[in-house]
């Protein structure tokens, strides 16, 4: 049973569409897409993701994400960006606002094109070495969910990390826990 079920996921997996799509920009292996040129190996990527250093679920994936990257001995692969930062300036990133960074996840590939929400976790997750996990969310039956489930939480996220009230006018800025200083 648990034969068939397995033979039935994977010449599901293998016959993507074009592995989802040319904008989904996910990597594939070269076995599921042979028309896709891009690939798991171990090429230099430049992938830069742009997180919120203030959401607490962001960097706990985030860490774990570097984590992985680490292990992996492939640091550097991707560029962790904190869009919290004083400095951070969107014009260095394909002109993603601060503001388009904190509505959803946002990540820039290796050949310089941006993927907002769902799409740009798979290319995030590809990047790490977790392709198969990028390949599940954007397996036709799995991505409806998948957006969905993603809409609501970019929707909610300052509300459920407890951070609605200092991110109703412009920045967030972190709590204090006392009186600010002058």
């Amino acid at each position: 049973m648990f034969s068939k079920v397995r033979t039935c996921l994977i010449s599901g997996l293998v016959r993507l569409p074009g592995c989802v799509n040319s904008n989904a920009a996910i990597r594939a292996t070269p076995a599921l897409c042979k028309h896709q040129h891009r690939n798991f190996s171990s090429e230099s990527a430049d992938v830069k993701v742009l997180y919120d250093g203030l959401c607490p679920i962001c960097v706990t994936e985030i860490r774990f994400l570097q984590f992985l990257e680490k292990e992996r001995n492939q640091p550097g692969k991707v560029d962790f960006i904190d869009i919290s930062l004083p400095g951070y300036d969107g014009a260095k990133y394909k002109n993603i606002s601060y503001e388009m960074a904190m509505e959803e996840m946002h990540v820039i590939d290796e050949k310089d094109e941006v993927h907002r929400g769902v799409p740009a976790f798979a290319v995030m997750y590809g990047a790490v070495g977790l392709g198969w996990v990028a390949r599940i969310m954007m397996w036709p039956p799995v991505r409806p969910f998948m957006d969905k489930s993603y809409a609501i939480f970019a929707r909610n996220r300052l509300k459920w990390t407890g951070r609605g009230q200092e991110c109703t006018a412009g920045r967030c800025e972190k709590k204090t826990d006392g009186p600010q200083k002058k």
